[in-house]
């Protein structure tokens, strides 16, 4: 079985402590352990926006996605935090409307792509919120989410629910948490990726997910 993941900086392992310790591959290591037999392939780049995922998909993702038994999406914070950067740096609001038919543009075409060339089973992951302290952050993960589920529903796929996972818990799983508010983005690095615990929490849990139930 191939499992493909796709994604930005998240999957890409971006503040893992090794590429080994980032969710996609523990996943394998995860489902390799329990009998099945997982071949395990990464697309994803710090950075890319639903727009660069999908361009990717189209243009060096086909040949292994069309291989691939098993395929999970994860992406969309990029589209938020570019967003919420422009905001700040113009001090205009938030175009929550503008960025939902973007994304939603974008990820309707991802799954399009990967059903049109492939038998996969798809599995979306929702965002987790790494400010939940600030209300506006609230509000704009759960607007990005709620376009996930819908999206999810709308063509049969299956939603990994990873902001539920990591509620209440985000300083114990996410790298430099600091108080849990965007003014931390501010300061120096982003507090905003999974640490070592964070990427052994998504792939236990995501790791049932990709063999269908029998």
């Amino acid at each position: 079985m191939i499992y493909t993941a796709l994604g930005d900086s998240i999957t890409f392992g971006e503040n893992a402590s090794s590429l080994a310790k980032a969710y996609p591959h523990l996943t394998v290591s995860t489902l390799n352990s329990s009998s099945c037999k997982v071949r395990g392939l990464v697309l994803a780049r710090p950075g890319w926006s639903s727009y660069d995922l999908l361009d990717a998909v189209i243009w060096q993702g086909s040949s292994t996605i069309n291989r691939s038994a098993a395929v999970s999406v994860w992406i969309g914070g990029v589209d938020l935090a570019n967003a919420a950067l422009f905001s700040f740096k113009t001090k205009r609001p938030l175009d929550a409307k503008h960025i939902a038919a973007n994304y939603r543009r974008n990820l309707s075409a991802i799954f399009t792509r990967i059903k049109k060339g492939s038998c996969a089973r798809i599995i979306c992951c929702t965002q987790y919120n790494p400010f939940p302290n600030s209300a506006l952050s609230v509000e704009w993960v759960d607007g990005l989410n709620r376009t996930t589920n819908e999206l999810a529903h709308s063509y049969d796929v299956t939603l990994a629910p990873v902001h539920m996972w990591f509620e209440g818990k985000q300083a114990d799983l996410l790298y430099g948490y600091r108080k849990g508010k965007i003014e931390d983005a501010l300061s120096g690095s982003l507090p905003i990726h999974p640490n070592d615990r964070g990427h052994r929490v998504i792939a236990t849990k995501l790791a049932p997910y990709l063999i269908p139930q029998k």
